[in-house]
């Protein structure tokens, strides 16, 4: 009697972009120590004292740059988050009131922040379902919210794992030549089933002529069944821009969108995405209605499995009230805390890698894990796997001792990035961001722990959005809102720092 050993394929190989300039200066700090040299060389000919002091300022204002915390961050960054939550407080922006009784016109109670601006239409697909579109005007973005329902990991054959982990990749890399593609984002959202859906399944079923006991059975199912079980929601938002030399119409660019569904659909769909679906406007309103205020999820559900919808809008998604602090975000009903992804898990991972985060968490309300994808350019691609393959053959080959031994695995992951990006594979710039939301603030505490083990199972280090605890709140809702659209410095200009 003989047994094969099962090999489960391992994944991986994510590598951080490598921060051109010298060591942690960057490249604007590279800019500025060369210019600080020539202009220190210059004013040593005029004498030492004048030397001394073109070169004793220039020295102050680079020091911050070399000096970073473990997440990448340098001082200056640092201080412009802390003056720009002074500044927001000082102003009263961290306090949101909506609703008849506020100062805003119109008495409806709109999303705050980053959505507070966005309109919502709705389009129509080749196959006539209906689509909600986004419009984020500031910046002229279009999002759609496709919805999903995954397969399951379980009694699932490693080998087709393999497949459906090779076509997700896939289906990320047709992303890059998406005509106008800005970014998408993947939310998996988990909460305690409120039992709404299956009281309405089963209780209706239940004849008047049936036994005593029997009835007392599924009555007594319906009641303690959703105590040990939880809902979970994926949805993929997608973001379109226009360029800014051309002018179109919003219903021209729901047209085009409107293309383009189905063929995403059918990518997720093959990717193990399940049974893939448009959301329309109604359905992303009522996603976000019910993440600032997680007290009425079971009406909404009630509501949809009585009437087929709930009639909201997108101007009545909002909370009612909100209060962003330095660390969590209050909320109607809520209070949440988002966590930032500060290094992906290094070395091989295998696909159950996030499954302890996905998960729903105990002693939670609600549950959002965002993976937010950067497309790029296949030109761009190879420019930059090249420029990362240079760097990590000079760093291998300089040095010595344990230095030298991490600098040729850098290499040989670099090599490994290189050659797939010359096959055709797709280059994708991502992070993760994790959202939970808890009933008040002192099971808030509880949360952050159950958070820091999940991170920990799953091998990802993060750190808690302080002092932005709103705008993070609303990049994981399947609303379309990309962080390096939202920020003030050009998305380049901070890479360069």
């Amino acid at each position: 009697m003989s047994t094969e050993a099962v090999t489960h394929p391992t994944y991986g190989n994510w590598r951080r972009p490598r921060r051109p300039g010298l060591g942690p200066l960057g490249l604007v700090g590279t800019f500025g120590v060369f210019g600080g040299l020539v202009l220190t060389l210059l004013a040593s000919l005029i004498s030492l004292y004048a030397a001394i002091v073109v070169f004793t300022p220039i020295a102050v204002l680079l020091v911050p740059l070399a000096i970073r915390t473990q997440d990448g961050r340098n001082v200056y960054q640092l201080m412009a988050l802390r003056v720009g939550w002074r500044r927001r407080k000082a102003k009263g922006a961290h306090l949101y009131v909506s609703g008849p009784l506020s100062a805003r016109p119109g008495g409806r109670f709109r999303p705050p922040g980053l959505l507070n601006k966005v309109t919502a239409t709705e389009g129509r697909d080749a196959y006539d379902r209906p689509f909600g579109v986004l419009h984020h005007p500031n910046r002229d973005l279009y999002t759609i919210v496709l919805g999903c329902d995954p397969d399951g990991g379980a009694l699932v054959d490693p080998d087709q794992v393999d497949v459906w982990v090779a076509l997700w990749g896939e289906w990320l890399a047709r992303l890059a030549h998406e005509p106008g593609l800005r970014g998408a984002s993947v939310i998996v959202e988990t909460a305690p089933d409120p039992g709404t859906r299956l009281a309405h399944e089963v209780l209706p079923r239940i004849r008047d002529d049936a036994p005593a006991a029997a009835r007392a059975v599924m009555e007594e199912v319906v009641e303690r069944y959703p105590t040990a079980s939880s809902e979970m929601h994926t949805y993929v938002s997608l973001t379109y821009g226009v360029p800014a030399n051309q002018r179109r119409k919003k219903e021209d660019v729901i047209t085009d969108l409107a293309i383009r569904v189905p063929g995403l659909l059918s990518g997720l769909v093959a990717a193990g995405g399940g049974a893939a679906y448009p959301l329309s406007a109604e359905r992303i309103a009522e996603v976000v209605r019910v993440a600032y205020d997680p007290a009425v999820a079971a009406d909404v559900l009630d509501a949809r499995a009585r009437h087929g919808g709930t009639g909201l809008e997108w101007d009545d998604a909002g909370p009612a009230a909100a209060v962003e602090t330095v660390g969590s975000y209050q909320h109607d009903s809520g209070v949440s805390r988002t966590w930032l992804m500060t290094l992906a898990p290094r070395g091989t991972v295998r696909s159950s890698v996030l499954r302890g985060m996905l998960e729903a968490a105990p002693g939670t309300r609600r549950k959002r894990v965002a993976l937010v994808y950067r497309p790029i350019d296949p030109a761009t691609s190879a420019r930059i796997v090249e420029a990362d393959r240079r760097s990590a053959q000079f760093m291998a080959t300089s040095g010595r001792g344990m230095v030298q031994a991490r600098a040729a695995s850098e290499m040989r992951a670099a090599e490994q990035t290189a050659a797939e990006e010359a096959s055709g594979a797709g280059l994708v710039e991502f992070s993760l961001m994790l959202t939970v939301t808890v009933d008040t603030m002192e099971q808030l505490a509880d949360a952050s722990v159950t958070v820091r083990n999940l991170t920990a199972a799953s091998r990802v280090l993060m750190r808690p959005a302080d002092r932005m605890q709103a705008a993070a709140f609303s990049c994981t809702l399947p609303a379309g809102v990309l962080p390096w659209e939202q920020t003030l410095i050009p998305h380049e200009l901070q890479e360069a720092l």
